[in-house]
């Protein structure tokens, strides 16, 4: 199973979040990728964001824990999980150009425009719009319809 991180950096004071949009869909996302061997997910998250975005999260803390399945009929192909977090504070300077895409700031009532997985519609509206955390179970086809999502919040 393949463990990934991703972070959701909040500019509070300007109503803004950081986003990538990957090049092979055009898909917005939230920085983030795999986790090294021996690595922490706090030390994922913060090392993830550094190499796509330039910045260093201060303080990131956890709002999401989520299981992809990638299914074929009944089948399951593939899964991993993934661990979101949330920042409103960094340091740094943002790279031009990511590794990874492009980087915007997108304003917040302008995320749900967004061409992105439907999955991480759920998980931006969490992030952006509920407090606490979030476990979830995505299912997916192998060309990323969804086809099924189920939510447990940290305290029901």
């Amino acid at each position: 199973m393949r463990r990934v991180t991703n972070s959701a950096l909040l500019d509070k004071a300007n109503n803004r979040i950081l986003l990538l949009q990957k090049p092979r869909r055009n898909w917005w996302v939230a920085p983030g990728g795999k986790m090294e061997i021996g690595e922490s997910v706090r030390e994922s998250a913060i090392r993830e964001y550094r190499e796509e975005t330039g910045l260093t999260l201060i303080q990131p803390h956890l709002r999401g824990i989520f299981t992809f399945l990638m299914m074929d009929g009944n089948d399951i192909t593939s899964e991993w999980m993934m661990f979101t977090f949330q920042a409103e504070r960094w340091e740094g300077d943002l790279l031009e150009q990511s590794p990874e895409g492009k980087l915007r700031w997108q304003p917040i009532p302008h995320v749900f425009d967004l061409d992105m997985a439907e999955g991480d519609r759920h998980i931006f509206h969490h992030v952006l719009h509920e407090e606490g955390l979030l476990y979830g179970t995505f299912r997916y086809t192998a060309d990323f319809q969804l086809l099924s999502s189920s939510f447990e919040r940290e305290n029901d």
